[in-house]
């Protein structure tokens, strides 16, 4: 393990202390468990097939940072929470270096592909198990949050993001969402956008406060609801 997980924060959720990484990917000592939410492998080559061209390169980018992570904090175990493939042709698509990159990295660690609303399915020739959801210990993974019976849940599904002001600039940034009962993950894809901490659409699952653990450069940044800035547009 590389010794820069020794600075990064440990935020408690549900009684388990967990560890944001600022790849976007959740850490978890204790049970060295690595969580990446969101990859949507393809999502480029899908929109090339409408006619929205963009660098075929999204699935490659992805896959170096987290092939990355796992370099860095070298877990047993690897949850990805759903949405990893963007649609059901992505794996035809896929260029055959970066298929062969997944199946390295499925092949080195206990790899669980949580099913998505992207990916009911995700294929199984790349290695793997597939789940609808599993829980480990205090803390329960699945793609969407439920509206209820949410302590310890980690989830995606959101990609949130937030807006904050240091030193006269806006900044946005991907980050993690938590109230220490539950937690949104960012999305880990390249090609993904995300949604404002503050859209409505966020706020059930939020209703009284929250804190964004925003992604910076080698580190996260812990913000508390009142400074941030409204909507990320």
């Amino acid at each position: 393990m590389d010794a820069s997980v020794f600075e990064m924060p440990t935020i408690e959720l549900n009684g388990a202390r967990v560890m944001p990484d600022w790849s976007g990917a959740l850490f978890w000592p204790e049970e060295s468990t690595l969580i990446v939410a969101d990859l949507h492998f393809e999502k480029g080559s899908f929109f090339a097939e409408k006619g929205q061209f963009l660098p075929p390169y999204d699935s490659r980018s992805t896959l170096a940072r987290l092939a990355d992570v796992c370099g860095r904090l070298q877990p047993a175990r690897v949850i990805a929470l759903g949405d990893s493939f963007h649609d059901d042709r992505a794996e035809h698509r896929i260029a055959e270096k970066d298929a062969e990159t997944i199946r390295q990295l499925t092949t080195g660690h206990e790899w669980l592909w949580v099913a998505g609303n992207h990916d009911p399915a995700p294929p199984a020739h790349f290695g793997g198990s597939v789940v609808q959801e599993i829980a480990i210990g205090a803390l329960a993974f699945r793609h969407e949050p439920l509206d209820e019976g949410f302590e310890g849940e980690v989830a995606g599904h959101f990609h949130p993001c937030a807006r904050v002001r240091v030193r006269g600039r806006s900044m946005r940034r991907r980050c993690f969402m938590t109230d220490g009962a539950r937690m949104i993950l960012p999305t880990f894809g390249a090609y993904t956008g995300g949604l404002d901490v503050f859209d409505p659409a966020l706020q059930p699952y939020f209703p009284r406060h929250f804190q964004a653990w925003m992604l910076g450069r080698g580190r996260v940044y812990a913000m508390s609801r009142r400074r941030l800035r409204g909507r990320a547009a």
